[in-house]
C-alpha cells in the first residue's frame, strides 16, 4: 500500500453527511500558509450499473472514456464539490473518476500529474483501499448511525469519526497540524515512556545516552509531541526528567518492576487510552503507533508479538479498562504484564520479522542506530 503522509483523506458514511464542508475548513486554516491541493475521487464499481453517486441519468459513470479521467477544476462559483474546495482555498483541484478495478492506475495517473510530494486533501472512501494517508478522518451524520457500503469497509482504518450536519461538525480541527509538510493529529490519548529500569545490559543509563545532541529520552518525547494531548514519564527520579517539561510519575510501591510503573503512570493519566513505550526505543514509527491506537476499539489492549510466546508489552496499547486486572496481579504479588493481560480482552498483532519495532539493548545496537541516523 503507498504511503502519502502530505494526504489527508476524508471519507463519509453517506450522501450529504458535511464531507466536503470539513475539506473546506480545513482548507481554508491551512492554505494560509501552505499551498493545499484538493482531490475529489469518484469510484465507478460498473458502466453499465446505476453509479452509486449520482444514481440514474447523472452521466458520472456512462460519460466516463476508459478507466480513468482526471479533470482540474477551473472556476469556483458554481456549487460542485471541487468549485467548493478552489473557492475554500485550494490552489488547485483535481477530480478524479475511476473504475474501482483501476484504483492504482488512476491514483498514479493523478499523481504524475501534481507530484507525489504535493500537500493535499483527499475526498474518497474506496482510494483508502490503496493509501496510507497521513491522515484519515471520515464523516458522518450525526443524527444517524447508517453506513453505505464503501464506507463500512474503510472505517476500521479512520483515524477519527467526525459526527456533523450540512452546517456543523463536532470536531475541533485545531487538533490537525501540519508538521514539516506531513499531516498530524493530537490523540486524546497519554503517551508514556517508561525510564524506570536499570540498563544492566547496556551498562549505563541508556535513557540520557544522546541521539542528534538530545537524550534519548528527548528524542522519544520529542517524537510524541505533535501527536498525543498528554505525556507522562515513569520513574522515580522526578528531578532527573523535569527538563522535559513533562509531568513525571513515581511508582506507587517502589521495586514492582515496569507493571508498577505502568499502573501508577496510568493511574494520573487525563485519558483512557494510553501507549506505552520503553526508553530504548528511539525511532518511534508514528504510524504503527496510530494503527495500533485505532486497532484498540473493542479490546482493553493492543500488543505487538514478534515470534512464539515472544510479546511485546513495552510498546502496547492499554484502555484504563485494564487497572482492575494490573492492580489484582500486584496485589498477589505478581509482577509478570503478561500474567495481567491474560485476564483482558488483547488484540494481538503480529510482527514477526518486522523492523518497524527496534530496542537498543546493547551499546553496539546503540552505536549502529546512531551512526545510521546520522
Amino acid at each position: 500500500m503507498l504511503r502519502l503522509e502530505k494526504m489527508l483523506m476524508i471519507g463519509s458514511a453517506g450522501a450529504n453527511v458535511g464531507k466536503t464542508e470539513l475539506a473546506c475548513a480545513l482548507i481554508k486554516k491551512f492554505s494560509k500558509s501552505t499551498n493545499i491541493t484538493g482531490i475529489k475521487v469518484t469510484t465507478i464499481r460498473a458502466k453499465d450499473r446505476q453509479c452509486p453517486r449520482g444514481g440514474q441519468g447523472c452521466g458520472v459513470c456512462s460519460s466516463l472514456d476508459g478507466n480513468f479521467c482526471i479533470t482540474e477544476e477551473t472556476g469556483g462559483d458554481s456549487q460542485k464539490d471541487t468549485a467548493r474546495l478552489l473557492k475554500a482555498g485550494a490552489s488547485r483541484v483535481f477530480w478524479l473518476r475511476v473504475m474501482k478495478k483501476h484504483l492504482e492506475d488512476g491514483l498514479t495517473a493523478l499523481l504524475n500529474v501534481i507530484g507525489p510530494d504535493v500537500v493535499s486533501i483527499c475526498e474518497s472512501n474506496s482510494l483508502r483501499h490503496v493509501v496510507e494517508p497521513g491522515l484519515f478522518l471520515m464523516v458522518k451524520d450525526k443524527d444517524k448511525e447508517v453506513w453505505k457500503s464503501s464506507a463500512r469497509q474503510v472505517r476500521k482504518y479512520a483515524d477519527t469519526v467526525v459526527s456533523a450536519d450540512a452546517h456543523s461538525f463536532d470536531f475541533d480541527i485545531d487538533r490537525i497540524k501540519l508538521v514539516a509538510g506531513k499531516w498530524v493529529m493530537k490523540e486524546e490519548a497519554t503517551a508514556i515512556i517508561m525510564a524506570g529500569g536499570d540498563s544492566f545490559r547496556i551498562g549505563r543509563d541508556k535513557s540520557m545516552l544522546p541521539i542528534k545532541d538530545k537524550p534519548m529520552i528527548k528524542y522519544i518525547c520529542d517524537q510524541f509531541r505533535p501527536h498525543f494531548n498528554q505525556i507522562l514519564v515513569s520513574s522515580n527520579e522526578v528531578s532527573k526528567y523535569a527538563f522535559l517539561g513533562v509531568e513525571v510519575v513515581p511508582d506507587r510501591v517502589a521495586g514492582r518492576g515496569p507493571l508498577m510503573g505502568i499502573a501508577s503512570a496510568m493511574r494520573a493519566s487525563a485519558n483512557q487510552v494510553n501507549f506505552v513505550i520503553a526508553c530504548d526505543i528511539p525511532e518511534v514509527d508514528i504510524a504503527l503507533v496510530r494503527t495500533m491506537l485505532r486497532q484498540v476499539r473493542g479490546y482493553d489492549a493492543v500488543v505487538p508479538a514478534t515470534g512464539p510466546s515472544r510479546y511485546e508489552p513495552l510498546f502496547a496499547v492499554y484502555r484504563k479498562s485494564t487497572l482492575a486486572a494490573i492492580e489484582e496481579a500486584l496485589s498477589s504479588g505478581n509482577n509478570r504484564i503478561m500474567a495481567a493481560l491474560s485476564q483482558c480482552k488483547v488484540n494481538y498483532i503480529d510482527l514477526t520479522g518486522s523492523e518497524r519495532l527496534k530496542n537498543l539493548n546493547t551499546m553496539n545496537d546503540y552505536w549502529e542506530f546512531v551512526k545510521r541516523v546520522k
